[in-house]
């Protein structure tokens, strides 16, 4: 029987607004007379293959809010936020009235074209010379942020909890970015197009928009269907099938080096969209580095579920990787496993370490790893805010009645939770514009969407729904009461700095349920483009400390920047714990039979 680890004091969130705020969609601009600004929108990224634009759609496979119910309910705020919104700005009548005469003032400079308003220079939007340089176009421009900014600084001014506060900001970001002049005809982005192509680009851009809104997702398209061919140019890493089970294939990874470390890594891979965020193109692939620095990589393939394993719940899950545990061990002679997870992987990894500590089989896992991965959902950000149990129970109905939550209709809600990034500056290049979108490996995986069963998805959200994972004997795991603190393997928990869907101090709280020793690792960019984080990258850098103290904030004051991709760090920290170097297998199927060749049959179901 492992020991049990004194249980850490879980960091909770206070009332002060950390980076939450920044998901607003606000940032800085500039007005007449050098007074402070109030927060303008969100800066549009330009078209085009922008790793943090990819982030809402990468699937935050906690699904907290469901993609059964659409995403226009999610814009419409509920009645009583509205309300309270309402009652503490008419508390208020001179902070209103003050915002109101901020604005017809410089309404009416705009109109007598002396104002200084100007975009944020990160705003694509409007980076065009014509909005600046025609008369027309710039007074609208100027008004546009101009009443954005009274609008920001209005839900400031209301001083709400943080769940209204981001229910608001959520409506009034979309409704915000929804309203800008670029998404209309005067974009004269639109104009140039007509002129350059003779009007083809018009008819391109109706055939597209057509096209995109017949069918889910209905948001423009962030990547051509034929952009990429999986097993072609993304999923190459060579390998081999060498387990198969109704839930999951094994792929066992050909080793590359003429020595291997003794103990093999086992990565379990999201449960939304396919397993290859950990594969995509050559030299931007986590398995093929891992592989090519002396690991044994065994990687999981979920099945893609339909109506008849609606049924499949936590506890399949758990009982896959158990399973996907014993067949390496078989594979490779081995009686320890190092394991790494992803985003809802990491959910379902910690739940069953959880089980096997209560087994006396923890001794069984040499490290784990988490990745991008909440187990604690106290104030979760836009996410959780937007959750309310009346819509979890209509929602899980409907996945219960479906038999499985649709890839699809998620990833539409998920595009609007940044639709300045993934749903405008698409609809200017591909519909005002007449344009293909870049061909982006990410992007093309984001599309690649999977469904979830219908049991999972309920899991999921029970346990979400209570922050089940924060206190012990909550909740079961193949039998067993979950109580994290008994995990006192070492683990490695990486978050990234600019992730919205899974904000990194959420993350960061991982290290204070688990009861071994913890290194954090804070990576830039969002959700997937802090894993896609290649060696190669010269502008990638992460943080990290000496200690995991209670709170991330005094962690963060305390960390140091270091120059590059956490990938080499991960693999020096995994070395430490993976064993002797052994010879390198020359038969990858071991002690199981070989089924075929990576990237494997289920990945290519749809």
């Amino acid at each position: 029987m492992t020991q049990t680890a004194p249980r850490k004091q879980a960091a909770r969130s206070t009332g002060k607004r950390t980076s939450g705020r920044a998901r607003g969609g606000t940032t800085d601009a500039t007005t007449t007379e050098g007074r402070e600004a109030p927060a303008a929108p969100r800066a549009a990224e330009a078209p085009g293959p922008d790793p943090d634009a990819a982030e809402a759609v990468t699937g935050l496979d906690m699904v907290l809010v469901d993609g059964a119910l659409g995403p226009l309910r999610r814009l419409v705020p509920p009645a009583r936020t509205t309300l309270n919104f309402a009652r503490n700005l008419a508390g208020k009548p001179d902070v209103v009235g003050k915002r109101a005469r901020y604005l017809a003032r410089e309404l009416g400079r705009i109109g007598l074209g002396r104002s200084e308003v100007e975009p944020s220079k990160k705003d694509r939007r409007f980076a065009d010379p014509a909005w600046s340089g025609n008369p027309l176009l710039r007074r609208v421009m100027q008004a546009h942020i101009a009443t954005a900014q009274t609008a920001a600084k209005l839900v400031d001014d209301a001083g709400l909890d943080w769940q209204d506060d981001e229910r608001i900001r959520f409506t009034l970001t979309n409704l915000v970015d929804a309203l800008a002049p670029s998404n209309t005809p005067l974009n004269p982005l639109l104009w140039k197009a007509v002129i350059d192509t003779g009007g083809k680009s018009a008819v391109r851009g109706v055939r597209r928009a057509v096209g995109d809104l017949v069918s889910s997702p209905r948001v423009p398209s962030m990547v051509e269907p034929d952009a990429f061919t999986v097993g072609e140019d993304l999923a190459v890493t060579p390998g081999v099938v060498v387990f198969r089970t109704d839930v999951f294939e094994l792929i066992r990874y050909r080793p590359t080096t003429p020595q291997v470390r003794e103990v093999p890594l086992l990565m379990v891979p999201p449960t939304i969209n396919k397993y290859y965020i950990a594969d995509l193109a050559p030299g931007r692939s986590i398995a093929e580095h891992y592989v090519s620095t002396g690991q044994q990589v065994f990687m999981i393939s979920w099945r893609n579920p339909d109506e008849r394993h609606a049924d499949w719940g936590l506890d399949t899950y758990g009982q896959a990787v158990l399973d996907a545990m014993g067949a390496v061990e078989r594979a490779t002679g081995s009686r320890r496993v190092s394991l790494q997870a992803f985003c809802s992987g990491g959910i379902i990894t910690a739940m069953l370490l959880s089980h096997l500590a209560a087994q006396g089989q923890l001794d069984r896992v040499a490290a784990a790893s988490f990745a991008v991965t909440v187990l604690d959902w106290a104030r979760a950000g836009t996410v959780g805010a937007l959750m309310n149990p009346e819509a979890v129970r209509e929602a899980t109905e409907k996945s219960r009645k479906k038999g499985y939550l649709d890839g699809a209709a998620l990833a539409e809600v998920f595009a609007w939770l940044r639709p300045n990034d993934l749903v405008w500056n698409y609809w200017v290049n591909n519909y005002l514009q007449g344009k293909p979108p870049a061909a982006f490996d990410i992007l093309y995986w984001n599309a690649d969407t999977t469904r979830m069963a219908a049991g999972l998805h309920r899991d999921f959200i029970d346990v979400a729904m209570r922050n089940a994972l924060t206190e012990p004997g909550s909740v079961s795991m193949l039998g067993t009461p979950v109580d994290l603190s008994t995990v006192d393997v070492d683990t490695y928990v990486t978050a990234g700095i600019a992730d919205h869907l899974c904000p990194w101090q959420a993350c960061y709280r991982t290290t204070q349920l688990l009861g071994g020793e913890s290194r954090f690792i804070l990576s830039t960019n969002g959700h997937i483009a802090s894993l896609v984080n290649p060696p190669t990258n010269p502008k990638s850098t992460f943080q990290v400390a000496g200690s995991t103290p209670p709170d991330p904030e005094e962690w963060l004051a305390k960390a140091e920047t270091v120059k590059g991709s956490w990938w080499p760090d991960f693999m020096s920290w995994l070395d430490e714990r993976s064993g002797e170097q052994i010879p390198a297998p020359e038969s990858l199927g071991g002690g199981l039979e070989v089924l075929g060749d990576a990237p494997g049959t289920y990945v290519f179901d749809k």
